[in-house]
């Protein structure tokens, strides 16, 4: 085998160990949604602010939500509790990461904002169980 063969070879194997090692991120990079939970790492680690990260976990079941909202134009990352509808330790929780509650809502929810004009937070419970949804909103409208 000539040299430049080898070369050629070894340049593509290369390519190709990056590609695989690299795909999931390409892939969570350009996926309109996914669910999955805290034991996810990877996608935990990719998908999950902050703001949620350290949320205080109300309930001993809960998963999480991403969703890429009208293309590129709205994030919207979500932690669900099972078995609860008490929001007072997320409440609390929210305020003393300097989080306003909004005097109106448009969900039905409770709208907290901090100083990010594009992100809004939405603290709710689902009527039909127990079960309260924090959804952190980021708008790239505004």
């Amino acid at each position: 085998m000539n040299n430049f063969l080898k070369i050629t070879i070894f340049i593509i194997a290369v390519f190709a160990a990056v590609l695989a090692y690299f795909w999931p991120m390409i892939k969570m990079n350009f996926a309109g949604s996914a669910h999955y939970t805290e034991q996810d790492r990877r996608e935990y680690e990719f998908y999950t602010p902050e703001i949620l990260r350290d949320m205080p976990r109300i309930s001993q079941r809960y998963d999480f939500n991403f969703a890429n909202v009208t293309g590129p134009a709205m994030h919207v990352n979500a932690v669900r509790f099972y078995d609860t509808r008490d929001t007072r330790k997320i409440d609390s929780y929210l305020i003393s990461k300097d989080y306003k509650k909004q005097e109106t809502c448009d969900l039905e929810a409770t709208c907290w904002k901090a100083s990010d004009p594009q992100e809004t937070i939405y603290v709710g419970t689902l009527t039909a169980e127990d079960t309260v949804l924090v959804q952190v909103a980021y708008s790239f409208y505004k």
